[in-house]
């Protein structure tokens, strides 16, 4: 693709003249105490330009991945029984005119309903609910790095190996000491209900030309994302899920499972070289370290994309090639800025195996509820999905804190 070939051009070149500025810039600072405002504005454009380039990079990227696998194009019916078919048009009647047409049994035909859901309302086809999901999948950092299951119940569980479990090497006849057994315990995790209530004039509805399954995802799909992906980090656990500042945080060295240890950072005015970041890399143990990430909101990255390590080298590095990744200490880093700033008593970075960590439970089904009545001459669509999350492996997740 001959536009990816030109941003990773471009990457490279802005990433090239970035270091010799921000060389100048560290250089002044270290001889003055200050730099020129004009060297810093120039220092901090450039930064800018750097993280779109690589946004740019990363969207053709996963552009090109979806027409290689046929993502685009064709009428939507391919793959799709007849019972499916036959619930979308039942569906798009309903939402046009609010003529139910048997919709219910239509669900249970095309395996798309529970028969659990006491709020009403009628599930979305497959292809609206799809929609929505690549949606929250290429906008949420969190959908993109944990484990993400799907049930058809409002509670998973599973049990999970604290560790303790032990073994050992013996001789064809040596004795067998007892060994110990694994510390289990259970994890469960409750789905929240979050909604978005988008709404259409009756005239719209009644325009053949509108693709009501493509409106209405896109009505709710960014809507539903940036709900989620603040739980996901932010969320207290009560009416949404439990995010990952949302667990109790205590220095590493008394890590304990139901908390999060996290590596003290300094104060935010010292924070300026790679140190405290290969501390926070090294407090996972090495098990997870395969497949571990960096998080962290674009003004921190901003921020440590100037820090070099001890030979005087950037420890950010972009991905010249196709499908490379940027990557931080030789990790990935992903950006949500939900994510807090640097500042006194914050979490601005976490490093973790997120694939262990993190586990984000959707129920099978996005429902809508059609109310052509509260808001005349608008007919409302009060569309809702469950969604739950927590973190089911404690160790697997570590935290940089910014103290005062």
């Amino acid at each position: 693709m001959e536009d990816l070939k030109k941003v990773i051009e471009d990457l490279g070149r802005a990433w090239e003249e970035f270091k010799a500025e921000n060389d100048c810039w560290q250089k002044e600072i270290e001889a003055k105490g200050h730099a020129d405002p004009l060297l810093t504005e120039k220092v901090n454009k450039i930064n800018a330009d750097l993280s779109q380039i690589a946004a740019m990079k990363k969207q053709l990227e996963d552009l090109e991945k979806t027409v290689s696998r046929g993502g685009l194009g064709g009428d939507g019916d391919w793959g799709r029984t007849s019972a499916k078919k036959e619930h979308a048009k039942a569906f798009d009647r309903w939402f046009r005119k609010g003529i139910d047409d048997g919709l219910s049994a239509l669900e249970v035909q095309a395996n798309l309903s529970t028969l659990s859901d006491p709020d009403g309302g009628f599930t979305v086809p497959e292809e609206t609910e799809a929609a929505i999901d690549r949606v929250a999948a290429t906008l949420s950092a969190m959908r993109r790095l944990a484990t993400v299951r799907t049930i058809g119940t409002d509670e998973y569980k599973k049990l999970v190996n604290k560790g303790g479990a032990t073994s050992g090497w013996v001789a064809e006849k040596g004795t067998r000491a007892e060994t110990t057994t694994p510390s289990l315990v259970e994890i469960a995790i409750n789905t929240k209900e979050v909604y978005a209530m988008p709404a259409a004039t009756q005239k719209l509805l009644d325009d053949s030309r509108v693709d009501i399954a493509a409106w209405l995802a896109d009505e709710v799909s960014i809507e539903f994302t940036e709900e989620e992906g603040a739980s996901f980090i932010t969320g207290n656990g009560v009416e949404k899920p439990h995010g990952i500042l949302g667990y109790t945080a205590v220095a590493n060295a008394s890590y304990a499972w139901g908390k999060i240890g996290y590596i003290a950072g300094g104060a935010a005015s010292t924070f300026t070289d790679a140190d405290k970041l290969i501390d926070l890399q090294h407090a996972l143990k090495s098990v997870y370290r395969n497949g571990a990430a960096f998080l962290m909101n674009d003004a921190t990255f901003a921020h440590i994309r100037k820090f070099k390590d001890g030979e005087g080298n950037y420890i950010w590095r972009p991905g010249l090639a196709e499908g490379a990744l940027d990557t931080l200490l030789g990790k990935p880093v992903e950006i949500d800025d939900n994510m807090p700033d640097i500042g006194t008593g914050t979490y601005p970075i976490a490093f973790a195996n997120f694939k262990r960590a993190y586990l984000i439970i959707d129920r099978f089904g996005i429902r809508v509820l059609r109310d052509p009545y509260t808001s005349k001459p608008y007919v409302l669509f009060y569309t809702t999905r469950r969604v739950g999350g927590g973190i089911v492996m404690y160790e697997a997740i570590k935290l940089l804190k910014v103290s005062a």
